[in-house]
């Protein structure tokens, strides 16, 4: 039998999962369910949610503004790093932590005994949900009812809320697995599923932040990006806050057809999974704050901060946001940017971005020392250079090795 449960919050975003669940809960545990829906910039989908989480058996419903907080604590310090996980670029690995975070406080205020989410139990976002939960509330019960219901697939969902007359936004036919805020959309699901599969971009209604490539304008366009100690400050000679910069590129870059990812990840459950990713204004972002460390930063950290990055990506993924070593990680991060600061210019062409441009008060490239030209650079030192550094070569071409 089910722990009795008077009272639970649940993770809602009105999509199929969460509009599910919550009469789940009521018919399983009989408990009074509050909704707790997260902006992280998703836009249109939070429009008559209240409405629709109501109608659907919710008590209430929080609507929580994390936007801002979410691209200034979670989105930069993973963009100063230049962390990706097998090239994807996290949105939804980082905005987990944050809402969960949010949920736990309201959960506690509200007097709730459980958080419930819609995860899967094949899924990552399942541990990055439960691991916040444990961080803030670690006697919380957490109830996840696709690891409980004897629901076995979104098919079986669909008739379990056409049965209850829950209004739903999809269908059979487009039943794709989706996640979107500020940063990315991701697609699962449906024909993605087999890899063989080509996307189908051009589809209509399946990408929402960008074109596909082919369809992007003939003629390039130019943006010039500002940051200042590694954050994004200006675009086009606009001053601008980091949300506001996101907003734009998300719509320069998708018009260009910027940010499209087709990939098989490695899940933390263990298995491959194939989605698409689009992620038009992060992918601009990512490459600008490149670029300008190419010539902000010095040969030994870019190269330390290289593999870091790697370490860090996998504890974003794998939910260890509020783990020490994340902070830790980041602290190193913020350590390395105190002179990245300067202007990059980007071409961006039909899905391509092309290097423009860069420059910074704080620059390390010297054009008088690597020019071909005549310069200071005294060519006779590399004589004395190379024997020292070849020695061991040497010494093994002398024992015959």
């Amino acid at each position: 039998m089910p722990k009795t449960i008077k009272k639970c919050v649940l993770a809602y975003s009105g999509g199929l999962d969460t509009s599910v669940i919550i009469p789940w809960l009521k018919d399983n545990y009989g408990c009074e369910v509050i909704a707790v829906a997260a902006d992280v910039g998703q836009g249109a989908e939070l429009d008559g949610l209240e409405a629709k989480a109501l109608a659907t058996g919710a008590s209430k419903l929080f609507i929580e503004d994390l936007t801002d907080e979410f691209v200034n604590d979670y989105i930069l310090p993973t963009v100063i790093f230049g962390a990706k996980y097998e090239g994807y670029l996290l949105g939804t690995s980082f905005a987990r932590p944050i809402i969960a975070k949010r949920i736990v406080e309201i959960a506690l205020r509200e007097g709730a005994d459980a958080i419930a989410h819609g995860c899967t139990g094949k899924g990552n976002d399942q541990v990055r949900f439960e691991l916040a939960i444990k961080r803030f509330a670690p006697q919380m019960t957490i109830i996840a009812p696709w690891r409980e219901w004897e629901l076995k697939s979104r098919e079986d969902e669909i008739a379990y809320a056409e049965a209850r007359n829950i209004p739903l936004k999809i269908s059979r036919e487009t039943n794709y697995s989706k996640d979107k805020n500020l940063w990315h959309l991701s697609h699962e699901g449906l024909d993605l599923e087999d890899p063989a599969n080509e996307p189908d971009y051009k589809k209509d209604g399946f990408l929402e932040m960008s074109v596909s490539p082919e369809l992007a304008p003939d003629a390039p366009t130019y943006i010039e990006l500002e940051f200042v100690k590694g954050r994004p400050v200006a675009l086009d000679g606009k001053k601008l806050g980091a949300t506001d910069i996101i907003r734009k590129l998300n719509e320069i870059g998708g018009a260009n057809g910027i940010g499209l990812l087709d990939v098989v990840e490695n899940r933390l459950v263990g298995m491959k999974s194939r989605g698409v990713y689009e992620t038009p204004g992060g992918t601009i972002l990512y490459h600008a704050h490149e670029v300008l460390e190419t010539i902000t930063l010095d040969k030994a950290t870019t190269h330390m901060k290289t593999k870091l990055a790697v370490d860090f990506a996998e504890l974003v993924y794998n939910g260890m946001w509020y783990s020490p070593l994340r902070e830790a990680l980041s602290a190193f991060a913020e350590a390395t940017q105190a002179n990245v600061s300067g202007k990059v210019r980007l071409k961006l062409y039909k899905g391509n971005l092309i290097n423009a441009g860069v420059t910074s008060p704080h620059s390390l490239y010297s054009e008088d020392i690597a020019t071909f030209g005549e310069s200071d650079y005294n060519q006779k030192d590399a004589e004395g250079f190379i024997n020292l550094f070849g020695l061991p070569m040497k010494i093994l071409g002398q024992m015959g090795s």
